[in-house]
């Protein structure tokens, strides 16, 4: 689309490697030099395109090119780009410009955060709104959400956020601890003016104390916990190679999004001296924040923290002893600024292993053996603040082969007042003080890889057996294997009940006994989307009304609700992906998995919130012929009162 610059950027010694600061500055220069960036152009996206798979594993490709993706928003010409450039030629492959009332808005700006206060600080109806509960807009804190798509006039194709007001007395209060209720402002961003107000007048301001590490709540600090010191001596048994990770049997490479945060990629095993495949790519595609509050104050909350927030860009610089504790290798991933700028996120992904209790134990009497092994995992990790809240992101590998995911919310719940604890829709947390229920849902993107491409998905569920011939005592019971074949049959629900899992083989590769090799994946059962079908967040968040979807791979598929869900109306996503009804057994297959909490506050989550979990994990099943180990060593004395093993 135009021509090749004259400084191309090199390509990395890896096509996967995490984008550093030399390319993103060469990307802000081509686009200048393009003429897609004025003064007012503001960058709501930029990351890697990470190279197709042909070009990744086939030898005849050669060296795949590199590309970034770029998202870029001009409020003063009312434009959305989409954009993809090539470093390696120093051109723009592709420019698109969007229709907002059709394809949605692109993210949410880390300047629009500040956007929203600015134009309601002189907005005439908010100040009145506020005298009118004695207030001002400099005692005001306004929370910038996004908008959503609702029937409320005269929206279409605005770029809004929605403003909720709290409380600040001084600098370094928590204001969730003050909302303003019955008080919400639509704010046209773009144009900077407020859209609509909505105020159905005074409601008590909870004065409840929010301020977590004041000892007037707190208390003293208690002096009864010891110390634990983890150390090893020899460092990790881990290796890094720029992104290249290996340990104990397993090497990936460890990416980095702006929009999914960490992203795994290439995942091997290797066993009896093979190196094998399991997953191409995983990655947490996204997360939807639904609440279940009707009233005209709230009804419109459901945040996507991936695709309008960008959970990745938003990451934590992490602290030893603090966010991860032992021998820590950090990785500091650049990001993108709202101008284009590279950012670097100091310590943005920790990296360690950790003890992970027992691994196998036995006490055999007639063998006279007393053996046990202890385990450990590979972590990595990193956290996000969006908003209220803080979430962890947690990777782990095992000795025996398992992966799982783990995701930990904490931080400060959503809050409106409650002047009564009569309200069906919010817990009372502190007196005056709600927390609405809500959700928090993700969807894990899964690139299946089990020794190879041709993977197929069963779905097993336990079958109870009635008494009968064969089974005289009622006592047997067996396992229900059901292939999913086409994209429309593979759209599931989890089911407790039936101890129901999901089973991805390699119908190439055979075992020991003659099965295709493969992985199961295990779900916590969790609830999905709470909200009714014909709802508007179930239009957009459709990932989240099922725990279970397998499309067929396309490079281009890479989003659970779609690629740009800021003010989408819906359908994006897998809804579009699967309505081909594609063939799925035996070919190059992607699992997305939705699991996550549904969060009903107790006082206990205030004035911050315990970590509370939510996961999921994908274990071995016939990928191995036997126990992979065996051959781990047994603990040495000097870390047990007494030697292991033998």
């Amino acid at each position: 689309m135009s021509s090749p610059s004259t400084s191309a950027v090199e390509t990395s010694v890896h096509p996967l490697d995490q984008l550093d600061t030399a390319e993103v500055t060469r990307t802000r220069e081509i686009l200048v030099e393009s003429g897609l960036v004025a003064d007012t152009t503001r960058f709501a996206y930029l990351g890697l395109l990470e190279p197709t798979k042909a070009a990744l594993y086939s030898p005849a490709a050669g060296t795949p090119e590199r590309r970034v993706r770029v998202m870029l928003w001009d409020a003063a010409a009312s434009s959305s780009l989409d954009v993809v450039v090539s470093l390696t030629s120093g051109e723009i492959l592709t420019s698109t410009t969007l229709d907002p009332a059709r394809d949605g808005q692109l993210p949410v700006l880390l300047e629009e955060f500040e956007i929203i206060e600015e134009v309601l600080a002189v907005d005439p109806q908010w100040i009145a709104s506020l005298a009118a509960r004695g207030l001002t807009p400099d005692k005001v804190r306004v929370a910038p959400l996004s908008a959503g798509v609702f029937d409320y006039p005269n929206e279409e194709g605005k770029r809004l956020l929605r403003g909720l007001g709290f409380v600040q007395h001084h600098p370094e209060d928590h204001a969730w601890a003050h909302p303003i209720d019955g008080l919400v402002a639509f704010v046209d961003v773009e144009r900077r003016q407020v859209d609509f107000l909505l105020d159905d007048g005074p409601v008590p301001v909870p004065e409840v104390n929010g301020n977590y590490t004041d000892p007037q709540i707190s208390g003293p600090l208690r002096e009864d916990l010891k110390p634990i010191e983890i150390t090893q001596p020899e460092g990790p048994s881990f290796t890094m190679d720029g992104n290249h990770l290996t340990w104990a049997g397993w090497d990936l490479r460890v990416g980095f999004d702006a929009r999914e945060g960490v992203v795994l990629h290439q995942l091997h095993f290797s066993d009896q001296g093979r190196r094998r495949p399991v997953i191409h790519r995983a990655s947490i595609s996204e997360m939807v924040v639904p609440y279940g509050d009707p009233s005209p104050y709230r009804s419109w909350q459901n945040y996507f923290d991936s695709g309008e927030y960008l959970v990745g860009r938003d990451a934590n610089s992490l602290r030893l002893g603090c966010d991860c504790l032992g021998e820590i290798t950090y990785l500091s991933p650049i990001v993108a600024d709202d101008f284009g700028n590279p950012r670097t996120i100091d310590n943005g992904i920790c990296i360690h292993e950790e003890d992970a209790g027992v691994l196998w134990k036995h006490t055999d009497e007639w063998a006279g053996s007393n053996e046990v092994r202890r385990n450990r995992r590979l972590v990595v990790s990193f956290f996000t603040t969006v908003g209220n809240y803080d979430y962890g992101f947690y990777w782990y590998l095992y000795l025996d082969g398992t992966i799982e995911f783990e995701a930990k919310a904490t931080g400060i719940v959503f809050t409106a007042a409650l002047p009564d604890n009569t309200y069906e829709y919010a817990s009372e947390i502190a007196p005056g003080l709600g927390a609405p229920y809500h959700q928090h849902l993700f969807s894990a993107r899964l690139d299946m890889m089990v020794d190879g491409e041709r993977n197929r998905v069963e779905e097993l569920d336990m079958v109870r057996l009635p008494k009968g011939p064969g089974n005289p005592h009622g006592n047997a019971f067996t396992q229900k294997h059901t292939a999913l074949t086409r994209e429309s049959e593979a759209v599931r629900d989890a089911d407790g009940t039936k101890a129901r899992v999901w089973h991805i083989s390699n119908p190439d590769s055979l075992n020991y006994v003659g099965k295709p090799v493969g992985y199961t994946l295990y779900p916590e059962n969790s609830a999905t989307l709470a909200m009714a079908e014909d709802s508007s967040i179930a239009a957009r968040a459709a990932f989240a009304t099922h725990h279970l979807w397998v499309t067929r791979h396309a490079e281009e598929e890479r989003y659970a609700a779609g690629d740009f869900v800021n003010q989408h109306s819906g359908g994006a996503g897998l809804p579009s992906y699967v309505a081909a009804d594609r063939d799925i057994d035996g070919e190059d297959i992607v699992l997305w998995h939705t699991f996550g909490l549904t969060h009903f506050p107790r006082p206990e989550d205030w004035p911050i919130m315990p970590v509370d979990t939510t996961g999921f994990a994908l274990k071995p099943h016939g990928f191995f012929d036997s126990n992979p180990t065996l051959n781990v060593p047994a603990t040495t004395p000097g870390h047990c009162a007494t030697e292991c093993g033998h």
